[in-house]
């Protein structure tokens, strides 16, 4: 009911009970309106105040964030001047005057990034007036904050044959680039966000520069059978591992058309270097065979994927590396998840940049694959991976690794229970069955890994 209608009928009230001729009535009503005024006109002018606050808090929110990618470099007076740009831009209501807007940036390097909003208003009465109250005021406030955390983003990437269909390597490549976007504007200066990429069929690709590094290991090569009328591989092992398991052919790995690739770590002992982050023993001279155990075995794979990118915040090389990606090989998941957490870790082999005390890390593995695990060093069974791949997930989670894990099922499959139970929790776990899906999934990791947080 609007305002003029209800001053119309209370006037309509108070000229009948004056022209009453029942004299107590008049004066007793006399006595009463103003409080009755009062007290049913409060509620409606409380509420427009109310709505008017509501949409003054709507208005600071979104003007904080709006601010917070501007601020950097702007002086106080520049600062305010935006804010209240940003906020007229925002809020529509004429009925409130005396507006007052300010905005307050901080920054440190213990507490990150922090403006704070702060805006007063006032509305006239209807009502209220009438009991001494012609208007009120009101306010609110809204604070963002942002940096205290900085971000490190491990992408592994499935670059297996199987990506090549139904658009699923050019669906990966785009969607990947769009999230490097989404990070590098979560960025508000270098260092904030550092990314690597690790491309993963069988193998993994460290590089050939690499080659000469005390860390690799060259004694690992393959185990066949063969007889007069057949042979058969028996896996990719020391030729004294080989000659144990009845092998009669063993082909060394050599530097000689090397192209990058390492396989898994042993699996031995239990729980074996394959699904821990134990940095590689890395002196010169001969390692035992302990020491040995922790190093990466090299191998002539054919079927070898692009070189990985260690952590940078480059992020022409970042998009440059998706590009090279081609697909081919089999699938083993556990290998890009392993080396996607040995890229967040400062020691060999990829040596992560060093980290500033006086900030919150939080450090994740995006792990993509289209398919089951179908081989590592020691099995074609994707079970027995699998199985190795979850040991890999429980003690990379332990270690405060953040997991997201995406599973691209074109083909009809049933979902993965591995890479469900990789992701750190269920949120975590995107599926999707086409490749268009591909980019929904890491936009909606972009935005949980990047997005600015409302406070108060």
């Amino acid at each position: 009911m609007k305002t003029n209608s209800i001053l119309g009928k209370l006037g309509t009230s108070v000229a009948a009970f004056k022209s009453a001729k029942g004299g107590n009535v008049a004066v007793m009503f006399a006595i009463a309106i103003v409080p009755i005024i009062g007290f049913v006109g409060s509620a409606i002018d409380y509420t427009r105040a109310n709505n008017a606050r509501t949409a003054m808090q709507a208005a600071l929110d979104s003007t904080a964030l709006m601010l917070s990618k501007d601020v950097v470099g702007l002086s106080a007076s520049d600062i305010n001047k935006k804010a209240q740009d940003y906020f007229g831009a925002l809020y529509n209501h004429p009925e409130v005057s005396n507006l007052n807007i300010t905005a307050t940036y901080t920054n440190s390097s213990s507490d990150g990034s922090k403006i704070v909003m702060n805006s007063t208003g006032t509305v006239k009465t209807a009502f209220m007036k009438v009991v001494g109250y012609p208007t009120m005021d009101f306010g609110s406030s809204s604070t963002t904050v942002w940096g205290t955390t900085k971000l490190r983003v491990a992408l592994a990437l499935d670059n297996t044959g199987s990506m090549a269909r139904s658009g699923k390597m050019t669906a990966l490549k785009t969607a990947a680039k769009s999230l490097l976007d989404q990070l590098k504007a979560a960025a508000k200066t270098d260092g904030d966000v550092y990314v690597s990429i690790i491309p993963f069929a069988k193998d993994v690709n460290i590089g050939v520069a690499n080659a000469n590094t005390n860390w690799l290991r060259w004694d690992v090569g393959q185990c066949n059978y063969t007889s007069r009328y057949s042979s058969s591989f028996l896996g990719f092992m020391p030729q004294t591992d080989c000659t144990s398991a009845g092998g009669n052919s063993w082909v060394a790995t050599t530097k000689v058309g090397w192209t990058g690739c390492v396989s898994d770590r042993d699996n031995t002992p239990t729980p074996g270097y394959d699904v821990l982050s134990t940095a590689p023993y890395s002196l010169a001279g001969t390692p035992t065979a302990a020491q040995r155990a922790t190093q990466f075995p090299a191998e002539n794979y054919p079927d070898c994927p692009a070189a990985m990118l260690p952590l940078t915040y480059d992020w022409t090389a970042l998009k440059a590396k998706v590009d090279e990606m081609v697909p081919n090989g089999n699938t083993n998941q556990a290998i890009g998840m392993a080396w996607g957490w040995l890229s967040l870790l400062q020691q060999n082999p990829l040596n992560a940049p060093a980290e500033d005390s006086t900030y919150k890390y939080t450090k994740a593995v995006i792990l993509l694959s289209d398919g089951d695990n179908t081989q590592n060093r020691f099995s074609t069974s994707a079970s027995a991976i699998d199985a190795r791949q979850k040991l890999l997930c429980d003690n990379a989670k332990a270690a405060g690794i953040t997991i997201y894990t995406i599973q691209v099922n074109t083909d009809g499959g049933a979902t993965s229970n591995v890479m469900s139970y990789c992701a750190s929790s269920s949120s975590n776990f995107f599926a999707t069955t086409s490749a268009s899906g591909i980019n929904t999934a890491f936009s909606s990791i972009g935005s949980a890994l990047s997005k600015l947080r409302i406070t108060k």
